[in-house]
């Protein structure tokens, strides 16, 4: 049986069809877009209330995930021989050889077209918000990665618009609700973001990228936990304005997404205090808890 060819035709095939779904998945980061989706999609229901609509809804998440994947394919096209340097990016599509540059710049080019108009059959703020979060992104942040570090603060801009563009969906306008959930993903990245970059930094050194303050030794910047203190206490005061501008939120919602803000913190001050890799691992995971929790507790309370 093995030797059939009509049977080597088609496990070869299945296997290119595995193969190219793997390329991808890994083109568009498949894990990440799904994660900054979520965002965009608990922002809506939060304040979509009786208001909600099955096709915004639809069109929010395939048009969220297409943009985001298209923002990602586009970075990595951009970036690709740098991404050759990197252990932890080497063996992605476009450096390891799997894939060439012209499909994935097509792909990202489709997921672009398709998912902005997407989100224009929501509205056309949604649409305005989708393209310059890509914009951004990819022919701005991506660049700059490699000349200063206030590209991280640039990233951070479409990296908090998710949240926003799912507000608009629901409300159909930029609200101060809306503006407030933005800021507290802008905040919360900074904490996020170099705790992975100080676990990854002899990477980026590698591929030259000037994401994390260092020192004059050319070392990671010895304060970079009391940098992502600041910004994880910035948190508080923006939690609890939320109660304060918008009805809809309750007492209970605020306190506790303060307690959430306050345990960033802590983490980050844990970091600061003695930053190794337990304490870096510890910030990175609390991160990935913090934002799908605090916009729960919006939607639940």
């Amino acid at each position: 049986m093995r030797n059939n060819p009509t049977y080597k035709t088609i496990a070869l095939s299945q296997s290119n069809k595995v193969g190219l779904m793997t390329n991808l998945k890994a083109l568009v980061k498949f894990k990440l877009s799904m994660m900054v989706l979520m965002s965009s999609m608990l922002s809506y229901f939060v304040v979509a209330g009786s208001m909600f609509s099955w096709f915004n809804f639809i069109m929010l998440t395939i048009g969220g995930f297409l943009v985001t994947g298209s923002a990602n394919a586009l970075n990595q096209v951009l970036e690709r021989d740098f991404d050759k340097l990197m252990d932890r990016t080497k063996e992605r599509p476009l450096p390891s050889g799997q894939m060439t540059v012209s499909e994935a710049v097509l792909i990202g080019g489709i997921f672009a077209a398709v998912g902005i108009t997407c989100l224009s059959l929501i509205n056309p703020i949604c649409a305005f918000l989708g393209t310059l979060s890509l914009i951004i992104y990819a022919f701005v942040y991506t660049p700059m990665k490699r000349y200063s570090t206030a590209s991280v603060a640039i990233g951070a801009i479409p990296g908090a618009l998710p949240v926003l563009i799912g507000t608009v969906a629901g409300e159909g306008y930029i609200s101060a609700f809306g503006l407030a959930l933005f800021m507290i993903q802008f905040l919360w990245q900074f904490p996020h973001f170099w705790a992975i970059g100080w676990l990854s930094f002899a990477d980026y050194k590698k591929a030259g990228y000037k994401l994390l303050p260092i020192n004059k030794e050319g070392n990671i910047d010895e304060n970079l936990g009391f940098y992502s203190a600041i910004y994880a206490f910035f948190l508080i005061p923006t939690c609890i304005s939320i109660y304060l501008i918008d009805v809809r939120v309750s007492m209970v919602a605020c306190i506790l997404s303060v307690i959430l803000a306050m345990v960033y913190l802590y983490f980050c001050i844990a970091f600061q205090q003695k930053s190794e890799r337990k304490t870096a691992m510890r910030l990175m995971f609390s991160s990935f808890f913090y934002l799908p929790l605090i916009l729960a507790t919006y939607l639940i309370f």
